[in-house]
């Protein structure tokens, strides 16, 4: 059994965003107080008596969430191969589509929903348009900015794709110019 009960408090009191970071030295420790209190408050005894324990998470980071993005993306990529067909997402799409999947107090559970409204979906309409055929690599990459950023969606030929870096990856990028 999962539960978000104490959540909101523990987000507000960390960092905003992503960060790790605690702020005013809050811990571990006191997380399980928060947590435990709230589940008091909510929960009467009669329950918590049959619950065995208690394992608070701390607030995912921004890395692991891009972690989960690409797991979710592996999954979709075998998936496609059924139709001789593959994805691979830039690192702005992927940073893109943790942010729109991240919710502070629900976590990486929307993340799931985002992949599909924003991902599955249009390249759902792309194949079935004939825009994407078999035999390519959906290389899915960012346009635009902010609230303004939306995903984009070009069909390479596999091909053309073996061992050709991502060109937004800023990693991949530093590793080529170091290499000049």
């Amino acid at each position: 059994m999962t539960t978000n009960l104490g959540a909101d408090a523990i987000s507000r009191r960390q960092a905003t965003g992503f960060s790790a970071i605690r702020e005013g030295g809050h811990t571990y420790e006191d997380m399980v107080k928060l947590v435990n209190s709230k589940l008091k408050e909510h929960f009467k005894p009669e329950f918590l008596n049959r619950v065995d324990n208690v394992v608070v998470f701390p607030q995912l980071t921004q890395l692991e969430i891009i972690q989960i993005v690409d797991l979710m993306v592996a999954r979709l990529d075998e998936r496609m191969k059924d139709k001789d067909m593959g994805i691979e997402l830039t690192t702005a799409a992927k940073q893109l589509l943790a942010e729109k999947g991240y919710d502070p107090v629900l976590g990486a559970r929307p993340l799931r929903r985002a992949l599909q409204r924003e991902i599955e979906d249009p390249l759902s309409e792309k194949i079935l348009f004939g825009e994407v055929v078999a035999g390519q690599i959906i290389r899915v990459d960012v346009q635009g900015e902010g609230v303004l950023a939306e995903f984009t969606f070009e069909g390479i030929d596999r091909d053309a794709v073996v061992g050709e870096p991502l060109g937004t990856d800023p990693e991949v990028a530093t590793n080529s110019s170091t290499q000049e």
